[in-house]
């Protein structure tokens, strides 16, 4: 099966279609509104506003994993992005990244490997997987890569479909 035929909901509970962002190359990262990392938001929307017009998308997929850092509702969540950090890109609904409820979005994406060859569970919030059209996955990059990092544009720009 591939990732885009992933069933998953939009942060407000209705159905999310990955299929709508084939043609596009999206960076999936698991995000969380209480933790040190939480300032990524920044960056990723940045990338969200420079690429998007090139067929780029980032998409948030909130996890209250890691110590509980993201406790909020759907609506305190959607509230939080925009008004802290003006998030345009889409979320979806709080899912497990790790463990026995792992989300099967996240099943496939840990078993991509990272820079250093090392695939598995996600170790924190903001670990960022990159797709290509069509849904290969393509890159993974660690909780503490920031969204600007030079490696991660490179490997953005590399897969964008214009």
């Amino acid at each position: 099966m591939s990732i885009l035929d992933i069933s998953i909901a939009n942060l407000d509970g209705t159905p999310a279609d990955l299929r709508a962002h084939a043609d596009r190359a999206v960076l999936v990262v698991n995000v969380a509104s209480k933790c040190g990392l939480t300032p990524q938001y920044e960056g990723l929307e940045r990338l969200q506003q420079q690429y998007a017009a090139r067929g780029f998308t980032v998409l948030g997929v909130p996890c209250n994993q890691f110590m509980g850092q993201e406790p909020g509702t759907p609506a305190e969540i959607a509230e939080f992005c925009s008004s802290t950090y003006g998030v345009t890109f889409p979320l979806t609904e709080k899912i497990d990244v790790n463990g026995e409820d792992r989300h099967p979005l996240y099943e496939q994406l840990t078993a991509t490997a990272d820079a250093a060859g090392e695939a598995g569970d996600i170790q924190w919030n903001f670990e960022k997987f990159l797709l290509a059209p069509g849904g290969e996955i393509v890159g993974r990059f660690r909780p503490t890569v920031d969204p600007e990092d030079p490696a991660l544009v490179a490997a953005i720009e590399a897969v964008l479909p214009g």
